[in-house]
């Protein structure tokens, strides 16, 4: 017994120095990286960006196909959001943990504290509502372009980025390839030389565009929920084959090809050139005749072809001349239809 107290005594340690060397050996533990408790490639949930997609088909599938791809792996498909089922139930499939809702309001209402991102890819008319929503919630935005359906609205997101101190960027995919950054090279290098005038053109429109407003009222898809796709739109009877993509062509929904395709063939010059408001506008628009010396008049829809001039005063005094030019490509339409090319939101 002699011996055994001894040997206690020798080895025993004070009440003082066992919390001392416990707090040492469980600081070490919470100081492992999470990633080495959960394995190689593991991403802790707090490290993770969750993201709420408003949209599902054309573009915002290529969007969310990109979100859930980084690199990193570090971003989420938490939620899905469409008013029409047939692109939403391919997302659905393709992101099953992903809760899906039709009405974004909804979503937004009960699911907010559970994602930090949204993004939004729909038709024009509908940006600005969902894209200032998301922002007085706090949350990252990134929204399809063009950003909005009308200058005001995108002066107003833009002071909503600023009071709500959030993240957001425009879709614009051009603006971050390879070409961009080749010419931005060549510029600075002086293989260019001075600028004088620019010309950019596109086939657009590739939908309808110069026609009548239609007067048939067929019905509406089981799968699309018409009330919640004209959103902030003035109601109208349902249009045949207007979703997901001729509603490019009508004012009341989208921007026409100036706001489809501005963004992408005069975007580079305003970044290379360092391109301000301009100093002068002149334009003209084709005209659409439906007999001989018979002028269509379609205020509803965009024209057919269009011809903008701007005129700036560069940084180092001198004039510039830019053309943006849309003309539609020789082909005929059956509206309703589909039409000829394909295309994406």
């Amino acid at each position: 017994m002699e011996k055994n107290k001894d040997t206690a005594g020798k080895n025993a340690i004070s009440r003082g120095e066992f919390i001392k060397k416990t707090a040492i050996a469980t600081a070490g533990f919470y100081i492992v990286p999470r990633f080495v408790l959960g394995g190689k490639g593991y991403t802790a949930p707090s490290d993770k960006l969750y993201i709420a997609a408003v949209g599902t088909g054309g573009e915002a599938e290529n969007d969310i196909h990109h979100f859930a791809t980084a690199p990193k792996k570090n971003a989420e498909i938490a939620f899905l959001c469409d008013v029409d089922d047939r692109p939403g139930a391919a997302r659905r499939k393709d992101f099953p943990k992903a809760k899906f809702y039709q009405d974004w309001r909804e979503m937004f209402d009960k699911e907010s504290k559970n994602f930090d991102a949204v993004t939004v890819a729909i038709p024009d008319h509908n940006h600005a509502i969902v894209g200032h929503s998301a922002m007085q919630l706090k949350k990252h935005l990134y929204l399809q372009k063009p950003l909005t359906h009308d200058i005001y609205e995108a002066r107003v997101l833009t002071q909503a980025a600023k009071k709500y101190k959030v993240v957001t960027q425009m879709g614009d995919q051009g603006a971050s390839c390879d070409g961009m950054r080749t010419m931005r090279e060549w510029f600075e290098a002086g293989l260019i030389g001075d600028i004088e005038k620019v010309y950019c053109w596109t086939d657009r429109p590739v939908w309808p565009q110069g026609i009548q407003w239609p007067s048939a009222k067929p019905p509406i898809p089981k799968e699309l929920n018409w009330d919640l796709w004209l959103g902030t739109a003035q109601h109208t009877d349902y249009i045949d084959n207007l979703v997901p993509f001729n509603w490019r062509g009508w004012w009341q929904f989208g921007t026409g090809a100036l706001g489809d395709m501005g963004c992408h063939i005069m975007g580079p010059p305003f970044k290379l050139l360092g391109l301000g408001y301009p100093t002068d506008i002149s334009g003209s628009a084709s005209t659409v005749y439906t007999g001989i010396f018979k002028e269509g008049i379609f205020p509803e829809s965009g024209p057919v072809s269009s011809s903008i001039k701007f005129k700036f005063t560069l940084k180092n005094g001198k004039n510039l001349d830019l053309r943006s030019e849309y003309r539609e490509e020789p082909r005929s339409y059956l509206y309703p239809g589909q039409c000829p090319r394909g295309g994406r939101a």
